[in-house]
């Protein structure tokens, strides 16, 4: 394949090749099968690109070291199309967990696979369906992923290959970990003393979303491009601090954010119950009784827009947002210093600082 120089293009066209053979082999099978073809596909469509693109310049970051305007080669972006779509896989597993309705301003995969189930006149609970076939829709998405992965990996060097699969096995167990201790916060938190809450907090993004939105697609890269230890130490050093800054900005977004922009109501976290960094923030900052009210709301699905808004005010008058906000920009800061003095190419390193401003400072 002959791969654009812009990677999320690049990227895009490689999943359009990819899923073009998976709907082309779900046409033997019946059309059941060929409609399940179809949610996975539309799980694929859209989005920052986000992970493909920091693999992208992690690989660029090390060949630019050695030589200038490397080519992107198919391996690589085959790699970062693999991630792309583990990420809708993560995405249609947390969508079920979290009992979403909306993705992207569309239906969750659960959510439009029981609209098809309702609209076949099937018989049967249709959310049920939904969410049973959403979980197996994850479990295909993850096995394209895998496929995608080790075709990019069979055209390249034996020892970049096995490096690169161990990035990515480290990748798919750390995030299920992660996922798990996030449910499992919504729970625990009540037996854990408030001031451990945040560390806690931290600890979930750290695994659910830093190392394997950014730090992992990036050492991903490196490997492909036969990176050093010392290479792949800055970029990972990097990659900690930005990813957890992304996610922390995720956590604004999920409860200041507008829907028009991320595609989900405004206040989402909030009726879902997630622990995050701001929530723990504010509890230290409350008396019990303002803290019992929190505690009763936070979780609550039928959260309305009012109960909504105060919860906003009591977040910001609790000082929770400015010190999210104040530990976003620390994050960010301890990433850019990670890259002074890095044996990485200069025009790769100033496109991770644009990809850095991009996560940090967004509204999506």
């Amino acid at each position: 394949m002959s791969a654009s120089p812009d990677p999320v293009e690049a990227i895009s066209q490689r999943l359009d090749i990819f899923v073009t053979a998976q709907r082309l082999h779900a046409a033997d099978l019946g059309a059941e099968a060929a409609s399940f073809v179809e949610a996975a596909a539309a799980t694929v469509e859209g989005g920052k690109r986000l992970r493909g693109r920091f693999c992208v310049a992690g690989w660029r970051a090390v060949e630019e070291a050695s030589r200038p305007a490397p080519t992107l080669p198919a391996e690589v972006v085959t790699a970062a199309a693999a991630l792309e779509v583990f990420h809708a896989a993560a995405l249609v597993h947390d969508d079920v967990i979290d009992n979403s309705d909306t993705r992207r301003g569309r239906p969750a995969a659960h959510r439009a696979l029981e609209a098809s189930h309702r609209d076949a006149r099937w018989a049967g609970d249709a959310a049920a369906f939904g969410r049973s076939a959403a979980v197996l829709l994850g479990d295909l998405l993850v096995a394209w992923s895998d496929d995608l992965f080790e075709e990019g990996l069979a055209i390249s060097l034996v020892a970049r290959a096995s490096a690169a699969r161990a990035e990515y096995a480290t990748m798919r167990r750390e995030v299920t970990i992660g996922q798990f201790l996030d449910i499992a916060e919504e729970s625990a938190f009540v037996t854990e003393d408030d001031d451990r809450h945040a560390d806690r907090a931290l600890r979930v993004a750290s695994l659910k979303s830093a190392r394997y939105s950014i730090q992992q697609p990036l050492v991903i890269g490196a490997a492909l491009a036969g990176a050093d230890a010392a290479q792949v130490a800055a970029l990972a050093a990097f990659g900690h601090p930005l990813g957890m800054a992304f996610q922390l900005r995720d956590d604004v977004l999920g409860v200041f954010g507008d829907e028009r922009e991320t595609g989900k109501p405004s206040g989402d976290d909030l009726r879902e119950g997630k622990r995050t960094v701001l929530i723990a923030y504010a509890r230290e900052s409350l008396a019990p009784p303002a803290r019992r009210i929190v505690d009763e709301l936070v979780g609550d699905r039928a959260l309305d827009a009012a109960q909504i808004a105060s919860l906003q005010r009591t977040i910001v008058e609790s000082g929770a947002l400015e010190r999210v906000e104040s530990l976003i920009a620390a994050y960010a800061r301890e990433a850019e210093r990670s890259l002074s003095g890095a044996r990485l190419g200069n025009a790769a390193v100033g496109e991770l600082r644009d990809l850095a401003r991009a996560a940090t400072v967004r509204v999506t």
